[in-house]
């Protein structure tokens, strides 16, 4: 009786939160505020995490950049603090935990506890995986899934002390569709998913619901992070207009924010439709960008 019990509820609840999202469409949803509170954003020297600090420049938020382009990271600060915003940049390689240890023991001693940390550093290799040399395998790890483990076991503490903050893993649609010549890349990005996941349910299973998580899941971005990206339907995304999408599901405490929100029906087709069709609709989409492919330089 008791499983019964407990599967009328889930299907309550399953009610409930369509009935929810249904309200949501015709009443907009409380934004909450971020004045005051102390962001640390790595990769914040150039593109998606450089305009993510100044939409939080704009609300008064504190910044601490990390960068391992020094002159990209402290033009960054300016930009912030032009903005009214006090802002630290940081040179570290989030390539190496030892770096990422001892800047957060900097950060924590002469500026505070971090209380929204952005996991934003991300490098490519775009090539097919023989062509792709092991140590760029190895640094796509350790920047785009690693260093988030080593930010987190470093800032997390004090959220958990006291069951307040945000976090932010910058994934991409790659961690949950895949596209040749990206073989490590996507595999990174799927495991960044994977941990937003668990370290969401993990927070949840320790009671520290105030301490939120997001996950952001773009398609191509124009930043030159991959080199000539296009599509034959799918449009190439400016920073700015993925800066924005960032800041207002953070705002709403969205869990997984899609950009454009149409990717999640790419994820639904890949769950119910035949491999052929998926083949089909992939030759449809024609995605190309410039790819090493045994060892010749190709635009794939």
């Amino acid at each position: 009786m008791n499983i019964i019990f407990d599967l009328l509820q889930v299907v309550v609840i399953i009610i409930y939160s369509y009935l929810e999202a249904l309200v949501k469409l015709f009443i907009p949803v409380k934004r909450k505020s971020v004045s005051g509170e102390t962001v640390l954003i790595t990769g914040a020297g150039h593109g998606i995490g450089r305009v993510t600090a100044y939409e939080f420049a704009k609300r008064q938020s504190k910044l601490i950049l990390w960068d391992i382009n020094k002159d990209g990271v402290e033009e960054t600060a300016e930009g912030c603090k032009k903005l009214g915003a006090n802002a630290y940049a940081f040179v570290v390689d989030c390539s190496v935990k030892e770096e990422i240890y001892a800047a957060a023991e900097k950060v924590k001693r002469e500026i505070g506890d971090v209380t929204i940390l952005v996991n934003n550093a991300g490098v490519v290799a775009t090539a097919d995986l023989l062509s792709t040399q092991d140590k760029q395998i190895q640094k796509i790890f350790e920047v785009n899934i690693l260093a988030h483990h080593w930010t987190i076991k470093a800032f997390l503490p004090a959220m958990m002390e006291n069951n307040h903050g945000h976090i932010v893993t910058v994934a991409s649609a790659g961690g949950h569709v895949t596209v040749p010549f990206l073989v490590s890349y996507c595999s990174s990005k799927f495991a960044a998913v994977g941990f937003h996941k668990a370290l969401t349910q993990e927070l949840a299973a320790l009671g520290k619901n105030g301490i939120k998580t997001s996950c952001l899941c773009p398609i191509f971005i124009n930043t030159g992070f991959i080199k000539h990206p296009r599509t034959r339907l799918l449009p190439i995304l400016e920073p700015e207009t993925v800066a924005k999408a960032l800041m207002d599901g953070i705002l709403c405490n969205q869990k997984m924010i899609f950009v454009p929100p149409f990717v999640k029906c790419n994820l639904l087709m890949e769950r119910i439709l035949p491999e052929r069709a998926l083949v089909a609709l992939n030759k449809i989409l024609r995605i190309k960008f410039d790819a090493i492919v045994q060892g010749e330089k190709k635009k794939d």
